[in-house]
């Protein structure tokens, strides 16, 4: 690899940085980071040494007394801007564009919002409750019932989501919504059969991809964050369960 300068080294760092952050941040897998960042050093003509952790993500230039680090503070699902960064870096590899180039494309990702709008979310967790109550065996009668109280628990968990701000709060809070309301269209008469409504309603608030991106990084090796991110799965878990049992220890 040829030696480079140290406006360079700081430039590439940057952009090392800034793509590592937006990555984690968007929950992508460890070694997925790791690969992304090599790929772009090589490309400049380095090597880059780098960890990763679940808060924070260090990067050095191989041969040179260089060290920076990004913390990570917030972590959500945004597979498109995982897909983004790695189109991004496929580019930059080809020879499309320069590494300052890189860095503002970069710079404007991280400022993009890329989510969904909100009555989209609330839209299409209430179908996906819905969905899984008939999948799991029950009847087109609960449909619409399901199809509302996994809306409304879902608006709710955006709303405390959005100002409580506290882990793993807003999962418990949306589960003993879930249970409360079952409970009640069951005192009211409107439910067949209770069990497969809750756990039609729960389904979108399971850690699926934490689940997932955890036993894929302990395959990979990445033993440190493939177990943090189980136990960030488990307690999630953890919560929705004790928000249902909180209802059946009340009400029940």
């Amino acid at each position: 690899m040829e030696k480079i300068d140290q406006q360079k080294a700081d430039l590439l760092m940057e952009t090392c940085l800034l793509a590592g952050k937006i990555l984690m941040e968007s929950t992508a897998e460890m070694y997925r980071v790791e690969d992304t960042l090599a790929y772009i050093a090589q490309a400049s003509g380095c090597n880059i040494v780098s960890y990763t952790t679940q808060t924070g993500i260090f990067v050095g230039i191989d041969g040179m007394s260089l060290l920076r680090m990004a913390q990570i503070t917030k972590r959500s699902i945004n597979l498109d801007k995982v897909t983004k960064v790695n189109q991004l870096s496929r580019e930059y590899v080809r020879g499309d564009f320069d590494l300052e180039e890189l860095k503002c494309r970069l710079v404007y990702l991280q400022k993009e919002q890329l989510f969904f709008p909100k009555w989209l979310e609330i839209l299409s967790a209430a179908l996906i409750s819905a969905s899984m109550m008939i999948l799991f065996g029950g009847k087109m009668n609960d449909f619409l019932l399901t199809f509302l109280i996994g809306g409304s628990a879902y608006s709710l968990f955006l709303y405390s989501v959005k100002h409580l701000q506290i882990r793993f709060l807003s999962e418990f809070i949306a589960s003993w919504i879930i249970g409360l309301l079952v409970f009640s269209a069951s005192k009211l008469g409107l439910v067949h059969n209770l069990d497969l409504i809750m756990i039609g309603c729960v389904m979108p608030f399971l850690p699926g991809v934490a689940i997932t991106n955890s036993v894929r990084d302990l395959l990979a090796g990445h033993l440190l964050s493939g177990i943090s991110r189980g136990a960030e799965a488990l307690i999630t878990a953890c919560m929705i369960g004790f928000g249902i049992a909180f209802v059946f220890q009340l009400l029940y």
